[in-house]
């Protein structure tokens, strides 16, 4: 069955949505890296910790993760600097 909606991966990252977390004080430049961007087609790339496994067995009804797919997790902090650049509509 074809999907919807997938990925073009031909989109370039063009901006990043928000701060960085070592901006926010929260990376002291290891391998933290969460993130937002936006690509040249409009849609949004996340850099998260993949929890898929952990939350496998305990989605809520509705939720659901394809083959193909991930459940990230990003820090509050990133998500609420990315706030004033993400439009309305």
């Amino acid at each position: 069955m074809a999907r919807t909606w997938d990925a073009d991966t031909s989109a370039t990252l063009t901006r990043r949505l928000g701060k960085s977390l070592k901006e926010l004080g929260g990376s002291d430049d290891s391998d933290d890296c969460p993130d937002i961007w936006e690509l040249s087609n409009g849609d949004i790339a996340v850099v998260g910790r993949d929890v898929t496994a952990s939350y496998a067995g305990r989605l809520p009804d509705g939720l659901r993760v394809a083959a193909g797919e991930r459940l990230v997790v990003i820090p509050r902090s990133v998500l609420v600097s990315a706030k004033p650049d993400i439009p309305d509509a």
